[in-house]
């Protein structure tokens, strides 16, 4: 019911992960990104608790193929699941259960993976990989561009109703987590809230506690100031 994309930022250590399908509020119990930890999508019969059991593994530093392993094993639906993992080192897993609805598949590239199900085609899969390979700018922008290829390649054979990206770098929470739960073109409708996403909420998500950082910044004026500075330099 879905194709999704998790991808790394070798320089920068980001981690992202971007999802579009014909189902009611994907980004809900799809995919799952943690800075410095890893990204992972669960889809096709999603098993939600792949997440939960999952990603303390990958905080443990286990490799992916060993955590997908562990969840697969555990699982008596596994032939209907689909799971890929991408970890903060760029070790990728992935599984297409036999049983999952055509066409399903998966592909992968340095610090990138790709799969889904119930598409139109293998051309889905391929050009969001080969669109992310090629795009440049911010890794928002690059997972929209990848997505939008997919889309265009026949994205999933019953049409589309959500998507969702998020993304993150040192933290446990994410930098940007936007979705778009019902909506008649949800990756035009996210294309417009990456936009309104950099009036203000992507300048104050740089002065928020984080790791390296237990209070962040909290004068308002210091934070009103590169708010204002950042729309000047837009403008």
């Amino acid at each position: 019911m879905t194709w999704s994309i998790l991808v790394r930022d070798p320089a920068t250590g980001a981690l992202g992960a971007a999802v579009a399908t014909r189902f009611f509020a994907v980004g809900a119990i799809c995919i799952h990104v943690e800075g410095g930890v890893g990204a992972l999508a669960t889809q096709a019969l999603i098993n939600p608790m792949y997440a939960v059991h999952g990603m303390p593994r990958l905080r443990a530093h286990e490799p992916p193929e060993h955590v997908s392993a562990a969840l697969l094993a555990a699982d008596s639906g596994r032939d209907q699941r689909q799971l890929h993992i991408l970890d903060a080192q760029g070790r990728i897993s992935q599984h297409t259960g036999a049983q999952c609805v055509t066409w399903a598949g998966h592909l992968a590239g340095h610090d990138v993976s790709v799969a889904g199900n119930m598409l139109a085609g293998p051309d889905v899969v391929a050009a969001t990989l080969a669109a992310w390979t090629a795009s440049t700018g911010s890794m928002a922008e690059r997972l929209l561009t990848a997505l939008e290829a997919g889309e265009a390649a026949g994205g999933d054979k019953r049409g589309k109703q959500s998507a969702a990206l998020k993304i993150c770098t040192k933290d446990p929470y994410p930098d940007l987590d936007i979705r778009t739960d019902d909506h008649p073109d949800p990756l035009a409708e996210m294309r417009r809230l990456l936009a309104v996403s950099r009036d203000r909420y992507a300048t104050f998500r740089t002065f928020l506690a984080g790791r390296d950082s237990p209070a962040g910044i909290h004068d308002r004026a210091a934070i009103d100031a590169a708010i204002a500075a950042a729309d000047a330099a837009r403008s």
